[in-house]
């Protein structure tokens, strides 16, 4: 069985381009930072020899940023989120990829261990988000990937999973995790997460 693979959807952790609505409640800056943050977190607490690990990078330029942790990286390509996992899912080897958001504070390697387990037995899997989206969807591409996978998903809202999940092939449900998009929950971030609330020192380069 080919190896499994693990894809961050990342973007240049730069003030302005990212968490955009985090950065209205706590300013672009702090945003960006709690960014980089994560990316270090998910760099160090989520590689694994079990499984291989990139980042799927926007812009594309950015695969040569010097603020993304040293992984593997690939460009994410032009359109919506739906049209960039898709392309992630055509353009690597085929087998076992799941792709993951970097603002899911609590997962952990067990969780992603089980994730793949999941996505072995059923060729499909989706952990849902809280807020009504999801955390991570997964497809073994050694069977067609769906041509109309993701097609007419309202991104950002709280129909995502809803609608993703009628262009997918019976996932299995994983665990429903909690995601950061707004100041509200960065305040509800469990006590291990606290210093994720407090920015990183500013980096001078824009």
């Amino acid at each position: 069985m080919p190896k499994p693979h693990l894809v961050v959807m990342a973007k240049d952790p730069r003030p302005g381009r990212v968490k955009t609505r985090l950065a209205r409640d706590i300013g672009s800056l702090e945003a960006a930072l709690w960014t980089r943050r994560r990316l270090a977190r998910i760099a160090a607490g989520l590689t694994s020899p079990l499984w291989t690990t990139t980042l799927a990078v926007a812009p594309d330029q950015a695969t040569a940023s010097a603020l993304l942790p040293a992984l593997p990286r690939i460009p994410q390509g032009p359109g919506d989120l739906g049209t960039r996992m898709a392309r992630v899912f055509r353009i690597l080897p085929p087998g076992p990829i799941l792709i993951i958001g970097t603002d899911i504070p609590d997962i952990t390697r067990p969780i992603l261990t089980d994730a793949f387990h999941a996505l072995a037995r059923h060729r499909t899997v989706i952990g849902p988000a809280s807020d009504g989206g999801f955390w991570g969807v997964g497809l073994d591409t050694r069977r067609r990937v769906p041509a109309d996978l993701f097609t007419d998903v309202r991104w950002s809202t709280e129909h995502a999973l809803a609608d993703t999940l009628v262009t997918l092939p019976q996932p299995e449900l994983l665990s429903t995790l909690n995601d950061v998009d707004t100041a509200a929950d960065l305040a509800r971030l469990t006590p291990r997460f606290s210093p994720e609330l407090f920015p990183l020192t500013p980096d001078p380069r824009p």
